[in-house]
């Protein structure tokens, strides 16, 4: 249950995932260091999700199945609270390590041993993960620009001490807890990594969940927004995504949800602060890009 000193636990929200859900627990039940306790919080759900984990939490005595109320009305802020009450509920249990783990992946039989062993390489790192891999798709080959020190919010691993400082996961109905906590974190001085030498598999096509993957696009852009993009980082974002097929259409989309809650000045649910210290770090990150592109430009 250990790895090099550091024991770790894990929390599952989950909604209507019977048809995912067995594979994330077999890919958990293999794990070659296993969590001192994993909550699996069955969100609502009016499908068979609470029934399979039953099943296995019979046989694995440190898998917990909590039951939320049942409630029609769904948004991100659902996985922040079933989230943030399971913490509650692990606060007198003695851990290192405490994860996040949607109920639609899947990864290698050492994934969570891997990442334990980089918490011992680096004490200062407060969020850890890895790129996501989907059926013809990789986060890294196909998009070339994945940020190093971001972590998806599929699986992220904290550091305790690390979430208790930041307050745990920010109820945000738009969506972005995942992206609070990580820059959060990094304002509080912590180390966040997502490791590139490694994958889980996403078995659902991000941004799709509710909606169209075209509509996706629209509330990623208006979620660019929401959550403080720099104007000018919003548009080199805009121009990259038209480059990628269906030519055009992708950047468009994201950019008429972008302006679309600019025109509508949306409310941003993130402090002020939060936004100028993400603002800070786009800028510095486009000039270091575009430094380079200059510079290859001069070479050439």
């Amino acid at each position: 249950m250990t790895s090099n000193n550091l024991s770790y636990v894990l929390i599952t929200p989950a909604r209507n995932e019977e048809a995912l859900i067995e594979r994330t627990i077999i890919s958990v039940i293999h794990q070659t260091v296993l969590p001192k306790r994993w909550i699996i919080v069955n969100d609502g759900s009016t499908d068979r999700t609470g029934e399979i984990v039953l099943k296995y939490a019979k046989n694995f005595l440190w898998i917990e199945l909590l039951q939320m109320p049942e409630h029609r009305d769904y948004n991100f802020s659902a996985k922040a609270r079933c989230f943030n009450t399971a913490f509650e509920r692990l606060r007198h249990l003695d851990f290192d390590i405490i994860a996040n783990v949607d109920a639609d992946i899947s990864f290698d039989t050492d994934y969570f041993e891997f990442l334990l062993q980089q918490f011992v390489r680096f004490p200062d790192l407060g969020v850890a993960g890895t790129p996501r891999r989907e059926e013809n798709y990789d986060a890294v080959e196909e998009e070339g620009t994945v940020n190093e020190i971001d972590v998806g919010g599929a699986c992220q691993l904290f550091r305790r001490a690390c979430l208790e400082e930041i307050g745990g996961y920010t109820p945000i109905k738009g969506g972005g807890i995942d992206w609070v906590a990580v820059r959060s974190a990094r304002m509080k001085g912590w180390r966040t990594r997502s490791f590139l030498e490694r994958r889980f598999f996403h078995h659902r096509v991000m941004g799709a969940t509710d909606c169209s993957v075209w509509r996706s696009f629209i509330n990623y852009g208006r979620k660019d927004y929401c959550l403080g993009n720099h104007p000018l980082w919003e548009l080199f974002r805009v121009v990259y995504q038209m480059t990628r097929k269906p030519l055009i259409l992708r950047g468009s989309l994201l950019f008429a949800g972008y302006a679309w809650a600019l025109l509508m000045r949306m409310e941003r649910p993130i402090s002020a602060e939060l936004i100028r210290f993400h603002q800070h770090e786009q800028l510095q990150r486009l000039k270091s890009v575009l430094g380079k592109m200059l510079l290859l430009q001069g070479l050439k």
